[in-house]
């Protein structure tokens, strides 16, 4: 829907009345606009899936507390300041936002696989809150050169069950594309444990590139978005990688107040405050 719909009112009002009617949702009494649009976006305004998708964000966010209740960029400053992670400056074609993993700079010594969901989980929050993002999704490029063995330890079934539901139904944002890239063989059976999770639309959306990605990789994204490193004539990995760290750096407080209250009005854009009159006590019908 367009910004100036008449159906922007009605669909949010719909979607916060059903989540507090909801049972699952009785603790909460205060669903923002801001926070509201993210999930109808994500599932182009349908309210009962995006009232679907909202449990399911929740449901996550209560069993896996180890995750994302310390969303703290100062916490991984030293992971982040290996270059290991990215969104590059500009969107792809579609508008897309598009991350790097680059999975070698991660030492399992140091880095727990939950540390590292967890910089993939900061970045997430931070860039639902764009409207274009919202709209038009993110696609991630996963540079798995350097897989180890000590990677491949670190992704139990409890992690591997987690990631998936991200990626699927748990998080409000549109998955565009996966794209792997310099997987060795090895890495095969830690996917294979992945991939049943996953629904057929995301499985069809995995590319896997191998070592000889320059040339296909070209085929997905525009030459002047992508790092020289990826066959393209952007910015250099290191300086995308630093400009990405240091933007998640100021947006400390807001992600640690996304962990305690993920809801309410968290530095909502003006072109999310669409809906002029929030009705935050909004109550539900007796019965």
């Amino acid at each position: 829907l367009p910004d100036g719909s008449e159906q922007l009112r009605p669909c949010v009002s719909g979607l916060r009345r059903a989540a507090l009617q909801s049972r699952e949702l009785s603790s909460i009494r205060t669903f923002s606009d801001g926070f509201l649009l993210k999930f109808l976006r994500a599932r182009d305004f349908d309210v009962e899936l995006s009232l679907k998708l909202l449990l399911n964000y929740q449901r996550w966010r209560r069993e896996s507390p180890e995750i994302s209740t310390c969303l703290s960029p100062s916490s991984v400053l030293g992971l982040l300041n290996t270059s290991y992670h990215a969104i590059l400056p500009q969107r792809d074609h579609t508008g897309s936002r598009v991350l790097i993993y680059r999975i070698g700079q991660w030492n399992p010594k140091d880095w727990s696989a939950v540390q590292v969901f967890r910089i993939s989980l900061m970045t997430s929050e931070v860039i639902s809150m764009e409207t274009e993002t919202q709209r038009r999704g993110v696609k991630a490029i996963f540079d798995l050169q350097g897989w180890s063995l000590g990677h491949a330890l670190q992704i139990t079934p409890s992690l591997a069950r987690k990631i998936s539901c991200v990626l699927q139904d748990s998080f409000p944002l549109k998955v565009r594309g996966i794209h792997l890239v310099n997987e060795p063989m090895f890495f095969r059976p830690v996917f294979a444990m992945i991939r049943p999770f996953l629904p057929d639309k995301i499985k069809q959306r995995i590319h896997i590139h191998g070592a000889d990605f320059h040339d296909t990789l070209s085929d997905f994204f525009s030459l002047p978005i992508l790092p020289p490193e990826y066959g393209g004539e952007g910015p250099c990995i290191e300086e995308a990688c630093q400009d990405w760290t240091n933007q998640l750096l100021q947006s400390e407080k807001l992600l640690q107040q996304i962990a305690a209250h993920p809801t309410g009005d968290i530095a909502i854009t003006p072109e999310d405050s669409l809906i002029s009159e929030e009705v935050e006590t909004e109550q539900t019908p007796e019965g």
